[in-house]
């Protein structure tokens, strides 16, 4: 089955620069899917962060725009999150999330159009 993995977080002075890894096995078939990011802070929704799909289109949440950039490298299996300019209110838990098909453009950034979610990595910022 698909599996979801990510690393990369840490504590940040604000500011600063992270990278998100989120590596993906189980046969995932990135050509017909959508990837993306998600986090949550303790008592809030789950927020879209970035998502990209098969074709490479990205999508972003408005309060990451233009500091963070979603990609991946198919031929490592892998999806990543490149953040700059972190705030002290991106500080969350931040989730890999993958589709099992297509995702309207609309509901790319809708934690509830995903399949599989990685157990999130840490993200602080102060």
């Amino acid at each position: 089955h698909v599996q979801l993995v990510e690393s990369g977080g840490g504590s940040v002075q604000a500011g600063g620069s992270l990278r998100l890894s989120c590596a993906v096995s189980g046969g995932y078939a990135y050509n017909r899917d959508c990837m993306g990011w998600f986090r949550q802070v303790p008592g809030q929704d789950r927020e879209g962060v970035a998502a990209i799909n098969s074709d490479g289109r990205t999508s972003y949440g408005d309060s990451v725009k233009g500091r963070f950039t979603i990609s991946q490298d198919n031929a490592k299996n892998t999806l990543y999150l490149q953040m700059a300019s972190l705030k002290v209110e991106d500080t969350a838990m931040y989730y890999c999330a993958a589709s099992r098909g297509y995702i309207a453009t609309s509901r790319r950034l809708v934690a509830t159009a995903y399949n599989y979610w990685g157990q999130g990595t840490q993200v602080t910022v102060s």
